[in-house]
């Protein structure tokens, strides 16, 4: 072949790669597309999801979505920009005209976004609905609730049946019983967890599988082992302890009996700790509103996310979760809803949040 046929080739696959590319955009979900319209308004003509908290995807067909109650729909805004702070209606708030609906706070929807169950029996469990967690390990699939407004942790059946309560109703302390504003829970192997507590402790505690107290570390600071809003914790292979210290703009980092072994520090707010399958550390920013991805070192890897209350885009992370179709969820908690993505085409998958071990291949 000639250099003169080559170059033609050449120039002809470029004109059609540039044919085929779309043209405009401005990229705002990153490597997914929205998928407008998921789920149900489930709170009725009038009404609106409340701060939206937790989300965790069981599989596409089951995915748990926590919510604070519902609240009046208020018109889209003229701009990108919220006119109401969902998040400051629960019923911790002092002002009862702050207290949402209380109804819808567990629910599961399918693939379609259709409601198929609602744990409405449990309603007066909670105040202030935070996270849901599945240990990936745990064949039988019990669903851990933290509600950080009753200072409570709670694990239930897949179906609904409470099995465990740990911390006292509606009671702060900081002792082997209690919670000041429990955040997050984490599993190891064995059964064994830590919870992350929180935003009146400045702690992390471990429980064994069983629910019994090990041992605590942490007091307020901003040195090692030491927090300002303990907001979310993860664990890697190696049973290290991913802690989100909020405040202090950093993830610190553990051995699982609390000693400390180093910190990623200039994270401006991380609200949530995700470990994909593949080890690799998933970030939720509350502030910047993206979604970040570091390697084990603590080496930044890419990110995506934008502000605002058009489809894509976020105001507070405050969880998310991937099914095993790499679907993505976020609990956007300012705006109050659960947005639901589907990958692009022929994206890049080291782009994609990676799925749990429990479902990765």
């Amino acid at each position: 072949m000639t250099i003169l046929r080559m170059a033609v080739l050449l120039l002809c696959a470029i004109s059609m790669n540039a044919m085929a590319q779309r043209k405009g955009g401005d990229d705002i979900s990153g490597p997914y597309n929205v998928v407008e319209g998921w789920a149900d308004n489930v709170c009725g003509p009038g009404w609106q999801s409340g701060s939206t908290s937790g989300v965790w995807a069981e599989s596409a067909d089951r995915v748990y979505v926590f919510q604070r109650g519902c609240l009046p729909e208020i018109p889209p805004p003229d701009s990108i920009v919220p006119e109401r702070n969902a998040s400051g209606y629960s019923l911790s708030a002092s002002d009862p005209a702050r207290h949402p609906r209380w109804e819808y706070n567990l629910m599961i929807f399918n693939r379609d976004g259709e409601l198929i169950e609602s744990w409405e029996q449990h309603n007066d469990l909670f105040v202030r609905p935070h996270r849901v967690v599945m240990d990936p390990r745990d064949a039988e699939r019990h669903v851990w609730l933290i509600d950080d407004g009753a200072h409570m942790v709670y694990k239930f059946t897949n179906d609904g049946e409470l099995l465990m309560s740990l911390g006292e109703f509606r009671v702060s302390a900081s002792d082997e019983s209690h919670f000041g504003r429990p955040t997050d829970i984490a599993f190891l192997p064995n059964g064994d967890f830590f919870i992350s507590d929180g935003y009146t402790n400045t702690r992390v505690v471990k429980f064994n599988k069983d629910g019994e107290y090990l041992l605590a570390w942490g007091e307020p600071g901003t040195g090692p082992s030491q927090f300002d809003t303990v907001h979310g914790v993860a664990v890697d292979n190696d049973n290290r302890v991913y802690v989100a210290d909020r405040a202090n703009s950093r993830i610190q980092i553990f051995d699982e009996n609390g000693q400390y072994l180093d910190e990623w520090n200039d994270i401006t707010f991380p609200y949530y700790l995700y470990m994909s399958g593949d080890q690799n550390l998933w970030v939720a920013d509350g502030e910047t509103n993206k979604i970040l991805k570091y390697n084990l070192l603590g080496q930044l890897q890419n990110s995506w996310g934008t502000f605002g209350t058009m489809p894509g885009g976020m105001w507070g992370p405050h969880q998310f979760s991937v099914d095993n179709e790499d679907n993505f969820y976020v609990a956007d908690v300012h705006v109050g809803r659960l947005q639901k993505f589907a990958p692009k085409d022929g994206v890049d998958p080291a782009r994609l949040v990676g799925q749990r071990a429990d479902m990765s291949h």
